[in-house]
């Protein structure tokens, strides 16, 4: 008899938390919907909502220009006139470069430099979105390659400053030198030869000297954010991890040398998650090589089953390629080379039996990361000529991401506001759009969620309180759980905000 009092004093407790909690819930998005003509306020509004984490971001371009600047006068870098760059010394004015502390009185250069490492006044009377947008990562490699634990710290603090705390970054230290060992071992068509041709001692130091950059880059992070002291800055509560991130427009002895590379970074480092193939999908080389680079990440990977895999895909469109290279490269990326998440597949229009391949998605749960801006600046689709809607009507699970948010002048709170504007999102959606961000993060572990609800020995505690000895113990064994708890505290405390009175 005590024992049914006490559970049900318990179930009532738990129902009424529930019920608390549900009330935040619809009060705060009666509010978000009552400010839907006032774009300041929604801004305001979308800044401190929780958004879950960053899953498709490319690490140096996260970083605003006027940072790479600052950095470049600190390190004795110069400044290129013509077509305006920051470049490694000699500074010499002959050729056309100054030093680059010059950017701090000569206002026109600065602009002119910002404008030329940005979208920022892009205009294609000049050059089109694609070509500029990706030609802004050649005018900051120099700066960039001296800065790995700054530009963590920036973009950390950037999305703690937007309440959004877990992070996996697109990154390729130690790329260069795996591709060095891809040139000397050569193509071969046998892959079992060609990899064991590749595991080398020297392989095996570059996955040691490559951790150790990591290491000292984390370090560099937390000096910057003062981690561990009472001025921390938020930033420090950021979890990050990383993609090894593959460069598809080299040799193919090459490319493979670097997959097999992320592969292993992947089984040596707990904070390399996954891998991703990265640069212009309709280059030259990524065009021509396209199925043998799926089919060498399926076969290095054990088609996602060892490795994590997102790829870029679909990141094409009609005109800026054939048609037959619209056909399969969102298929292949799923099928051949087993990937979990796709990053943009705004050309999933044009695939071979596209609302096949979306049921195939569906009901093996890849998702999407959503890019809004970057597909607007780099392939001119946005609004209802994006697939975003249709993904969401197929079941497709999607998240939103800013791919390159220092290049595209925008951050992640920018890119919710916007896709709530664009296709009518109201609270509910753009949550459902945060929890995915973890759902299908990376982490280790089981979910809390499934089939929508909360499961599990954590369903019944409220975010908002301490959890049960049970749910603890849970959130310990998982990483994951550990993320999508503190989310949903993170909405608890965010819901319960009196909302003023639009």
């Amino acid at each position: 008899m005590l024992r049914r009092i006490v559970f049900a004093a318990a179930l009532a407790l738990a129902l009424a938390g529930a019920t608390g909690a549900y009330a935040d819930q619809a009060r705060t998005a009666q509010y978000f919907d009552a400010i839907a003509a006032s774009p300041p306020l929604r801004t305001a509004f979308l800044r401190a909502m929780p958004k879950g984490g960053e899953l498709h971001v490319h690490l140096t371009g996260a970083i605003y220009a006027e940072n790479y600047i600052r950095w470049a006068v600190e390190d004795g870098l110069c400044v290129q006139r013509a077509a305006p760059a920051l470049v490694a010394p000699p500074c010499d004015p002959a050729q056309g470069t100054e030093p680059a502390a010059i950017l701090d009185t000569d206002r026109a250069l600065r602009n002119a430099v910002i404008d030329s490492l940005s979208m920022r006044n892009h205009s294609d009377t000049r050059d089109s979105g694609h070509d500029h947008f990706f030609a802004t990562f050649g005018k900051f490699n120099a700066p960039a390659r001296l800065r790995f634990g700054d530009m963590i710290a920036e973009y950390a603090a950037r999305l703690a400053a937007e309440n959004t705390f877990y992070l996996e970054v697109m990154a390729s230290p130690g790329m260069n030198e795996a591709r060095a060992l891809g040139a000397q071992a050569g193509w071969s068509e046998d892959w079992d030869a060609l990899r064991t041709r590749l595991l080398t001692p020297a392989m095996d130091n570059l996955v040691t000297l490559t951790r150790k950059a990591v290491d000292d880059a984390e370090a560099r992070k937390n000096a910057i954010l003062r981690c561990g002291t009472p001025q921390a800055d938020a930033g420090c509560k950021v979890t990050v991890r990383y993609l090894a991130q593959v460069i598809r427009t080299f040799p193919r002895e090459q490319v493979f040398a670097e997959i097999l590379f992320a592969t292993l970074q992947i089984k040596s480092d707990p904070r390399v998650v996954g891998l991703n193939l990265v640069a212009p999908e309709d280059d030259p080389i990524s065009l021509r090589d396209y199925t043998a680079q799926m089919r060498m990440v399926g076969f290095l990977t054990d088609t996602g089953r060892a490795s994590n895999v997102a790829l870029h895909a679909g990141e094409v469109v009609m005109g800026l390629v054939p048609p037959e290279d619209l056909r399969f490269h969102i298929r292949q990326a799923v099928e051949l080379a087993g990937a979990k998440r796709i990053g943009h597949g705004t050309g999933i229009a044009w695939e071979d039996d596209a609302a096949g391949l979306m049921t195939q998605m569906a009901q093996r749960n890849v998702l999407v990361e959503i890019n809004p801006t970057s597909s607007e600046q780099i392939l001119g689709v946005k609004g209802k000529d994006h697939p975003f809607p249709v993904y969401r009507r197929m079941g497709v699970p999607v998240m939103l991401s800013t791919d390159d948010p220092g290049v595209s002048r925008i951050d992640l709170s920018h890119e919710y506001q916007r896709i709530a504007r664009d296709y009518g999102l109201g609270y509910r959606d753009l949550k459902t759009l945060a929890r995915n961000a973890l759902e299908y993060a990376f982490t280790p572990g089981a979910s809390l969620w499934a089939g929508g609800q909360r499961v599990g020995p954590c369903a019944a505690d409220s975010p908002a309180g301490t959890p049960s000895a049970a749910c603890r113990a849970f959130l310990d064994g998982s990483e994951k759980a550990r993320e999508q708890w503190r989310l949903e505290a993170a909405f608890a405390r965010f819901e319960a905000t009196p909302w003023p009175a639009p």
